[in-house]
């Protein structure tokens, strides 16, 4: 393959990714006018929920199927979907309209997450994958950043539907542009099946355990029957599908990937930090906004330092890997940066500056960016080309777990501290006054539930104006007794997220242990040289995957 397709294919690859990314954050700033349009506020969780879990819950299926059949096929169609979902939801005339077509297209989106990186590992050899891998990394960063502001910018600019609709004449020309230049290869189909049984049952094990994390301790408690209901239908479901994919020819998972110390340790590597990491991440811009008091037109805005240093980090470990050919010391250093930055955030005050909290989230991009490629790379390289799909589908599932199951975990932690911190403060001399002239319960009380009433800016505006209509020889007295209150608020909520963030750094410390455990393995040049070193004969590859790569110690 001549220079100029590697580079069409590496573009298109990337703009594919970015608009899938994107469409993951799009929506935040764009929601308040989708509700005012189309109605249905209660159901406005499930605007992001139903992207996201069809996303998650498909990969799986991507990953196999494109192993199967090839990745240039599925991926293409991956798009297409993806766009058919795109234009369905810009014409949405209601609210569940608009959720059922955001879950089509995050099928969509499932195939391109899985088969952008599948493909990379499919054209390129193992150490040229690295350095185009970091270059993805950096992308899925970028696009969590931008996702916000492009978002709000083309709803004021025209309306909440240019979100979807604009995805449609840019994903064509990426849909044409690697149609052109990802090379059609043959795929021995004989004897091959589609594992129905198993896509069906993997996808009943993973909506509801991903549901129970979503709700649980939020829509429903942790003990509640729903909650409970759908954590046994998870464990019957993953007892029925591993029963089932030890007796299917052609599993949607196969077992024997378990084998593979490389694969099973960067697997539990990648999960434990992503719950570590992903989970903490979700309480930085309601700590900047509501203790420190950052004035941002957009969320996104705050979390950029972050993402932008996660972005640099994960291209360059890219390079640097695909340079040296090894890749545990820097996954090492990246973690153990992780955890300190992550301890870091643990001593977070009310006295903590923006500036303090910019350069805590630039050192834990630093340590996030080099671990967003390697871990993928590392299992791509202990097995052959013809399992990428679903090797690299492994990570992207477990990955999705990570920082779903940690964002529960953390949000139990938090909430658990936080009403701990707040007992007794329904005594302060504020709240009685409020009780007095308001009966809205979400101003004159204060608990887990109704506390960002009083951290955000709009909250605190109403209570001033509320305060300013008082008779003028209360106002300074009011005035004093709600800081004092604003100031118990935020120490609680401080000492709290302080709890989440040495939790968080203990779940990454795991993760670094972890890999103290990787086997030693150098990232080869070319296909035939991973065979080669492992004694395997090409002949051999398809049948023998579980055996390629042996550890080398160096």
């Amino acid at each position: 393959m001549n220079k100029s397709s590697r580079i069409a294919i590496l573009l298109g690859l990337a703009m594919a990714l970015l608009l899938a990314a994107l469409d993951q954050t799009v929506v935040a700033t764009a929601l308040p006018r989708i509700v005012a349009d189309l109605g249905g506020l209660s159901q406005l969780s499930w605007v992001f929920t139903a992207y996201m879990l069809a996303a998650t819950v498909t990969v799986p299926i991507h990953g196999k199927l494109s192993d199967t059949f090839g990745q240039r096929n599925f991926f293409l169609a991956g798009i297409g979907v993806f766009l058919l979902g795109s234009a369905l939801s810009g014409i949405s005339q209601t609210m569940t309209q608009l959720i059922i077509f955001r879950g089509l297209q995050g099928v969509g989106a499932g195939s391109i997450m899985v088969n952008t990186l599948a493909v990379i590992g499919h054209v390129f050899s193992p150490k040229e994958r690295a350095r185009w891998q970091g270059m993805i990394g950096g992308v899925i960063a970028i696009a969590s950043v931008i996702g916000p502001l492009v978002g709000g910018w083309l709803s004021d600019q025209f309306t909440w539907r240019w979100i979807f609709y604009v995805n449609i004449p840019l994903g064509l020309a990426v849909l044409a542009m690697l149609a052109r230049s990802i090379p059609k290869t043959a795929h021995d189909t004989n004897g091959r099946s589609i594992d129905f049984a198993g896509a069906f049952l993997i996808a009943l094990c993973l909506v509801p355990l991903l549901l129970a994390f979503v709700w649980g301790g939020s829509e429903y408690a942790w003990g509640s029957d729903q909650v409970v209901g759908l954590f046994a239908l998870a464990g019957v479901s993953l007892i029925a599908f591993a029963l089932v994919e030890r007796k299917t020819r052609d599993p949607i998972i196969s077992f024997d990937l378990f084998k593979n110390r490389v694969f099973s340790i960067s697997l539990m590597a990648t999960f434990l930090s992503s719950m570590g990491m992903f989970g903490a991440i979700l309480y930085l811009p309601l700590f900047a906004q509501g203790v420190i008091g950052v004035s941002a037109t957009s969320s996104g805005l705050i979390l950029m330092p972050m993402m932008l240093s996660m972005a640099v980090t994960s291209i360059v470990a890219g390079q640097i890997v695909a340079k040296t050919g090894s890749y545990r010391m820097l996954a090492m250093i990246g973690l153990a940066i992780a955890v300190t930055g992550m301890f870091l955030f643990s001593r977070v005050g009310v006295d903590t500056t923006s500036q303090g909290l910019a350069w805590r989230m630039v050192l834990l991009g630093i340590g996030i960016g080099p671990t967003m490629p390697i871990f993928i790379l590392a299992m791509q390289n202990a097995f052959p080309r013809n399992r990428v799909g679903e090797v690299t589908a492994s990570a992207q599932l477990f990955r999705g777990l990570g920082g779903t199951v940690g964002a529960a975990i953390l949000a139990g932690v938090m909430n658990t501290r936080l009403a701990r911190n707040l007992s007794g403060i329904q005594d302060a001399p504020f709240l009685g006054f409020m009780r007095q002239i308001d009966p809205d319960p979400a101003l004159s009380q204060v608990d887990i539930n109704t506390m960002q009433q009083f951290l955000t800016p709009e909250g605190q505006e109403r209570i001033s104006a509320m305060i300013a209509q008082s008779p003028p020889a209360m106002h300074e007295q009011l005035a004093g007794s709600f800081n004092q209150l604003l100031g118990a608020i935020k120490t609680a909520f401080s000492n709290s997220i302080d709890q989440v963030y040495l939790v968080g750094a203990v779940i990454v410390l795991a993760a670094l242990v972890a890999v103290f455990f990787l086997p030693r393995v150098t990232l080869r040049k070319d296909e035939h040289a991973v065979l080669q070193e492992t004694g395997l004969k090409l002949e051999e590859e398809l049948g023998q995957s579980d055996k390629l790569h042996q550890p080398e110690h160096q």
